[in-house]
């Protein structure tokens, strides 16, 4: 018997960062601009689901922030993530390429 994957699981993207106060405001940046995101928090670890595309919007961490921010600084916390990287000064999106 074969285990296999449920259409959800298999187009879910995620990405993971560490844990720390960095780190809050960008998770809470991601659930507001993605309300079916599920967050899944470990002791050094955060890592966020998002079926089909996850969209991180400079314009929303700005917000939380109070500052100009670069979301080249993503990376700075960054451990793993999943799905093809669509990267401009406004948006970091991922997602599966449909063929």
């Amino acid at each position: 018997m074969s285990a296999v994957a449920s259409p959800v699981a298999k187009d879910r993207v995620f990405i993971a960062f560490q844990t720390n106060d960095e780190t809050r405001t960008i998770v809470e940046a991601i659930q507001a601009d993605n309300p079916e995101a599920i967050v899944s928090r470990y002791p050094a670890m955060v890592k966020i689901e998002v079926p089909g595309r996850l969209v991180i919007r400079r314009e929303t961490l700005e917000e939380l922030v109070g500052r100009a921010y670069d979301l080249r600084e993503l990376h700075l916390n960054l451990i793993s993530l999943s799905g093809n990287i669509e990267e401009s000064d406004d948006e970091f999106v991922l997602h599966w390429n449909q063929n």
